[in-house]
């Protein structure tokens, strides 16, 4: 890697026991500080950590980029205009420059919140002293390690190989340290080998220090005295957008079903969904038909992982709203094409809208970030980008289940859920996979996740639904180092 070393700069919050969400979020800029200065104190790692769960939330990562817009073009979700950088990234043409630069920008951004992380994590041991509250330092390092393995995998599973085509050829750097030097490349096997590594040793942290097993995520969402869960510093609380314990085993269930391990795959999505609270109730549950009459159309009940954008409402005016971000004109694109016309798919149902633009011209646009921009408490405000949903470990749950029956139940249940008639799901686990990768496609749409199983899967292009048809657009599901990196592989 290329100049992996940065100095950190601080971004201070407010924390207090009485303090907002939205203040826990703000950055209230002071100064820069030497690396020693800031890792003198617990609260300097405090601020240290919260900076990096803002940089995941930036233009070129998961506030825009690897959620909503470029990955989102790589399987022709948006319209485009011709000779556009958009247009090029459908027709998978890497040398464009545009293509390039966007391509580039997202993996630089990723491995700059990688040396954030690893800034942390190359002083909190020598520091574990300083640590004055109970459990606080298992729970940064926990979450640093599991952070680290998210920006890992998704570098892996956008610029690494196809996993079920991989040789011992170095492909990426998986970066523990902090370094002026590049970084070697390393093969397939070892990269998935530190990836686990990492979360595996994040898990042992935060299960015994993450209140998420022992406490609702309503309760977490609203922390203090006259309420069930009082922690002694609110670092602990709101859970649903820090990197959690049962974030890390959705992790885990991600990163196994990318590696083919359906065992461990299915082990870790099951711990997922069969999490309870105190009282019996699921932790997380599938949304339905009430949340999206409520308004609540980004299913806030499945978030297991979010990042969180006060000026979500805004983003949404500013790219769908207004129908910068849009998908035909035609009901049968959305309606038909994409959901199959059910009439009852609550999907298909609330979550698309027909808009009429300045020009008079009507294109339909997504609604699944229109959210309330004044909540009225911190238990209802659900600005939040989704990174992984109960949803996910449904469809890991069906596809990496040990039997066809254990599959059809979570199948039955998901699609119970989605107002759906409940199909028979086909014995040959081909077909099987054709059934569940269309569900990604109607699920995780303008969240960035399609395209990643349909590299997993390997899917032709025809099984694509949007991509070109044209014979000149040839499908390529690896994006290319960018130039800068080829220059310091290392091999």
């Amino acid at each position: 890697m290329k100049k992996i070393y940065k100095l950190l700069t601080v971004l201070f919050l407010s924390l207090s026991l009485t303090s907002c969400l939205n203040e826990w979020l703000t950055v209230n800029p002071k100064t820069d500080m030497t690396r020693d200065i800031l890792f003198s104190t617990e609260s300097g790692f405090k601020d240290a950590l919260t900076g990096v769960y803002i940089q995941l939330k930036s233009g070129n990562g998961y506030g825009d980029a690897l959620t909503m817009t470029t990955i989102e073009h790589l399987v022709t979700s948006w319209d485009v205009t011709s000779a556009t950088t958009q247009q090029r990234l459908n027709q998978f043409l890497y040398t464009d420059a545009g293509v390039e630069t966007a391509m580039s920008s997202i993996f630089s951004q990723q491995y700059s919140v990688i040396a954030s992380i690893n800034a942390i994590l190359d002083q909190i041991d020598n520091k574990k002293d300083i640590f004055v509250t109970d459990k606080m330092y298992e729970l940064i390092k926990g979450e640093a390690l599991a952070l680290r393995a998210l920006c890992h995998l998704d570098i892996l599973r956008l610029f690494g190989p196809i996993p079920t085509v991989t040789n011992a050829d170095n492909i990426l750097p998986y970066v523990k340290t902090l370094s002026r030097e590049a970084v070697p490349h390393i093969n397939f096997a070892a990269f998935k080998t530190e990836l686990l590594k990492d979360l595996n040793d994040a898990e042992q942290l935060l299960k015994v220090a993450d209140p998420v097993q022992n406490y609702s995520m309503l309760d977490l969402r609203r922390p203090g005295p006259t309420y069930t869960f009082n922690p002694t510093d609110t670092y602990f609380a709101f859970r649903h957008i820090r990197m959690n314990y049962y974030a890390i085993k959705a992790l885990k269930a991600r990163a196994y079903l990318w590696f083919g391990d359906n065992t461990n795959a299915f082990a870790n999505a099951k711990e997922v969904i069969d999490a309870k609270n105190s009282d019996g109730s699921s932790k997380y549950t599938l949304g339905t038909s009430a949340d999206m009459t409520a308004g609540n159309l980004n299913l806030p009940s499945e978030h297991i992982f979010a990042v969180y954008e006060f000026s979500l409402l805004t983003k949404y005016n500013n790219m769908f709203a207004n129908g910068t971000i849009k998908k035909g004109s035609a009901e049968t694109t959305i309606k038909s094409q994409l959901y199959g016309n059910t009439g009852t798919d609550i999907r298909e149902t609330y979550l698309w809208e027909l808009i009429t633009q300045a020009n008079q011209a009507k294109t339909y646009i997504i609604k699944k970030y229109k959210v309330n921009d004044a909540p009225t408490n911190m238990t209802v405000d659900y600005r939040q980008i989704p990174l992984i949903r109960i949803a996910e470990m449904y469809l890991i749950a069906v596809e990496a289940a040990p039997s066809l029956a254990e599959s059809q139940a979570y199948w039955s249940t998901f699609r119970t859920a989605r107002n759906i008639s409940v199909s028979t799901l086909p014995v040959d686990p081909a077909m099987l996979k054709n059934e569940v990768v269309k569900e990604y496609r109607k699920e995780f749409y303008a969240e960035g996740q399609a395209f990643y199983n349909y590299k997993r899967m390997n899917m032709p292009k025809s099984s694509i639904l949007y991509a070109s048809t044209s014979a000149t657009v040839v499908l390529n599901y690896v994006v290319p180092l960018p130039k800068t990196e080829l220059i310091n592989t290392n091999k």
